[in-house]
């Protein structure tokens, strides 16, 4: 599949699309870009100030390319777009790779700021640097300065100005970063949040670029935050503020519960009450879509059940008008509350069966209709009713309940067992061979249900067979990209006999070798167990971004870790003999664990003593019979000959699996099944993005 990709002809769009596309081709490799170079306003035009530029100024002529079909998407600096965009018909994300953010003092070679004197004349393109710049030269000429990188730096080297402020990612792009006199720290110059991100554009509804963005956005989470106190917000929604990047919140909840947020979460009051409204309601369906096309984490948290008598409805219709995928987790309702809580019980047996719920309230702020014939038309639940669906239906319609009014059968509701039979009133009927507890929905209400087609998964239900500590890390990244986790630990990691024992001389050694987050947080555990101070753990050989977060938790970090290819085997690669030559190396390592890393470390000169920190025990007292599940993801060997045993072969046919690595995938060729996807990557996030690479793949049937 072609995608044409229209970006401006300066050296620096050149550059920067081409790498954004050969990063997307690592993730989609059959797709193919011919990109197409346009002139816009900003490139003709090189005397107006940026400051006062149009909005469209570095997008105009794209964005007619886009509408007319003469591109599929366009690339941008994010930051040359405005939000929203101003031309309607037009959609966008953010890609989620991002260059250095900080800006960068550039002035002629040799020349440093000491020497510039008391009023230089510095060019500058933004209000923002022109008031840092005046700062920190009180006396000096400020002029705007335009034209391509490569341009201004020109007129700097002819004596045109003496400094310039720029962009550093702009610079890094351009391989120009020798030309950085000095960098500007974050704290002392915050850039705009779009300062070295992409963008990109494309025809709003276009089915290829909303697979692309798929990809690369994460679910926005909408979370019931319980009413009253933290106490009745559930487990899952303190789980899912926990890896928030943004947080919309309401009024009427407890504070407590943004204790849970990351300490770098964006924090947004959108709270309501009493008419005084600190954001209105179409502000906050724009900013939960625009924080979303950002690629960020988003959570919406509501008071009480988000799905009763607020304004959920809304805020997921837009997410869906626009493809972009979400997930929802109740809360426990002021109803609740009010009832369970007081103990005024709505049903108790040889009392009361059942009661109405409904507002006094219409749109608009007016008082409704509460009588006999508006509370028969609301919508029914029956509890512990599944076996007698069909005397109920007949005895609905002998009241005067239409044949075809929407009716479903909910079966295990809220558990990953959760089932959905919707049909008509006439045609309900209960699924004899279903055994799970349920309730019966009659009404319009029974109609609606959530889109579970969006994002890059699209709502595939993926089993997780990782050990428990890794199921909460995977977890998440299923729910970022559509999917929807079911968590069945099939191995669990326990400490090997002597472990602790190798721990305690842990300061014995020059270097230690843990190369996988269960490693890390064994190994951090056992030095706790054992009273290490931590302060004598030598440095640490590690690979990957999980290792290194793991680490962080405990107070330490890597020594030597890969780039990129994070596994045993880049890490290998990293070593040499003018560091590990005659050095001892504690090698903490699976019983299962390949043997390169060690090898590695002998061949540069190291003295390795390789221990066993863990071993990898089957779960064998769980269940006998695996719930529905549409892809499977296999985090070590150990996982994948458990599963087998436990359920057999066969039960892998036709189901889309991804495997962690190279010892991972022999395992399941040993059963005759080849993998669907391997992560190129050998981390657990790493594996859900490479089967998210291949459902999107599969979905775009290349």
């Amino acid at each position: 599949m072609k995608i044409r990709v229209g970006m401006r002809g300066s050296a620096l769009s050149v550059v920067q699309t081409r790498n954004a596309l050969s990063r997307i081709a690592e993730d989609l490799p059959s797709l193919l870009f011919d990109t197409i170079p346009f002139e816009t306003p900003g490139d003709r035009d090189r005397t107006t100030d940026l400051r006062v530029a149009p909005p469209d100024f570095f997008s105009r002529d794209l964005d007619a390319a886009l509408l007319s079909g003469g591109i599929d998407l366009a690339v941008h600096s994010a930051k040359d777009l405005a939000y929203p965009l101003p031309v309607p018909g037009l959609d966008w994300f953010w890609l989620p790779w991002r260059e250095d953010p900080r800006d960068a003092w550039v002035l002629r070679p040799g020349c440093t700021l000491d020497a510039l004197g008391a009023s230089p004349v510095i060019g500058v393109s933004s209000d923002r640097r022109e008031a840092y710049a005046r700062a920190c030269f009180p006396k000096g000429v400020f002029r705007p300065v335009r034209g391509s990188i490569p341009d201004r730096i020109a007129q700097l080297d002819e004596g045109r100005f003496d400094a310039l402020l720029m962009a550093g990612a702009a610079l890094n792009r351009l391989g120009l970063r020798d030309r950085v006199t000095a960098w500007i720290p974050l704290e002392r110059l915050a850039p705009p949040e779009a300062q070295g991100v992409l963008a990109v554009t494309f025809r709003k509804g276009d089915r290829v670029p909303m697979a692309l963005r798929a990809r690369y956005v994460k679910a926005v989470r909408f979370v019931g935050a319980g009413v009253g106190s933290a106490d009745l917000c559930t487990w899952g929604g303190v789980r899912d503020l926990q890896s928030a990047e943004v947080c919309l919140y309401d009024e009427l909840m407890d504070s407590r519960l943004l204790s849970f947020l990351p300490a770098g979460a964006k924090r947004i009051f959108v709270g309501k009450r009493c008419g005084r409204h600190a954001m209105r309601q179409e502000e906050i369906t724009q900013t939960i879509l625009d924080q979303a096309r950002r690629g960020l984490r988003v959570v919406r948290l509501k008071g009480g059940d988000p799905g009763l008598f607020g304004r959920l409805a809304e805020e997921i219709e837009a997410l869906e008008a626009h493809g972009l995928p979400y997930a929802v987790r109740p809360g426990v309702s002021a109803l609740a509350a009010a009832t369970t809580g007081t103990g005024m019980l709505l049903t108790k047996r040889g009392v009361s069966r059942g009661f109405t719920a409904l507002t006094p309230r219409e749109n608009g702020g007016g008082v409704a209709d509460v009588s006999i014939s508006a509370r028969a038309r609301l919508p029914l639940v029956f509890f512990m009713s599944v076996h007698l669906v069909e005397r109920l239906a007949a005895n609905l319609m002998d009241e005067g309940w239409p044949a075809d009014t929407p009716a479903a059968l909910v079966y295990n509701a809220g558990s990953d067992r959760e089932r959905v039979l919707r049909g008509s009133l006439s045609e309900l009927r209960a699924d004899q061979g279903e055994c799970g507890p349920g309730l019966v929905l009659v009404g319009s209400a029974a109609a609606g249900c959530y889109r579970r087609d969006l994002g890059a998964l699209r709502g595939a239900r993926v089993l997780l067979t990782c050990s428990e500590a890794l199921q909460e890390e995977a977890a998440t990244r299923v729910v970022d990209f559509g999917g929807i986790p079911i968590c069945r630990p099939l191995i669990r990691l326990v400490p090997a006999s002597g472990a602790e024992e190798a721990v305690r001389r842990v300061a014995e050694f020059d270097w230690v070798a843990l190369t996988s987050p269960a490693a890390v947080r064994i190994f951090t555990g056992l030095v706790r167990t054992a009273g290490v101070d931590i302060r004598r753990v030598p440095p640490i050989l590690t690979c990957g971004a999980g290792c290194r977060a793991a680490l962080a938790e405990a107070g330490l970090y890597a020594g030597l870790a890969p780039e990129s290819a994070f596994s045993a085997e880049s890490l290998a690669r990293c070593l040499s003999p003018e560091a590990f030559a005659g050095k001892r190396v504690l090698r903490f390592r699976s019983a299962k664990a390949g043997m390169r890393l060690e090898e590695a470390l002998s061949e540069n000169g190291a003295e390795v003593e390789r221990v066993t920190l863990y071993d990898n025990l089957p779960v064998e007292d769980g269940e006998t019979e695996l719930p529905p599940f549409d892809a499977v993801v296999f985090a070590s060997a150990s996982a994948v000959e458990t599963y087998v045993r436990r359920f057999g072969a066969a039960s892998l046919d036709g189901k889309p699996v991804a495997v962690i690595g190279k010892p991972t995938a022999a395992a399941l060729r040993e059963i005759g099944r080849d993998p669907d996807a391997v992560a190129r990557e050998a981390t657990l996030s790493g594996t859900i993005e490479s089967l998210a690479d291949f459902l999107v793949r599969s979905h775009l049937c290349l």
